[in-house]
């Protein structure tokens, strides 16, 4: 009897095959996965100049900023909350951030809306309370 050991060349190709799909699924999850968190991430920073522009600023000045140009508008929170996952800050262009100040007079304002994009949903959006 004359047996050989060893892989036929269709066991190989199949088995490289299977990883190739497998791998390409894994960065394909991959992607998907650091998307989420990216939006996460700019969930947590607007959900927290929201907290700090209605329990803060507003309790302070009892308006609103008109713009929100540097940290020191906010000095109670962490200035890396006003920074995108992308590095761009609130007050840049091409931002993934924005505020929009609403019902202006002399640098006071009545209302706002912070908005984020998102990458895998709609844009998040938060309103000012008052």
């Amino acid at each position: 009897m004359n047996t050989k050991k060893g892989f036929t060349v269709l066991e190989l190709i199949l088995c490289i095959v299977f990883v190739g799909v497998f791998v390409v699924l894994f960065f394909l999850q991959k992607v998907n996965v650091d998307a989420m968190n990216r939006d996460e991430q700019r969930k947590v920073a607007i959900n927290a100049i929201y907290y700090a522009l209605e329990e803060g600023y507003y309790e302070e000045h009892k308006s609103y900023p008109e713009t929100i140009d540097n940290e020191s508008a906010l000095p109670w929170i962490d200035p890396q909350l006003f920074t995108d996952p992308y590095g761009t800050a609130l007050w840049q262009e091409d931002s993934d951030y924005t505020y929009e100040a609403t019902n202006c007079d002399n640098g006071e304002c009545k209302s706002y809306t912070l908005r984020a994009e998102m990458e895998k949903e709609d844009a998040y959006v938060k309103n000012s309370r008052h």
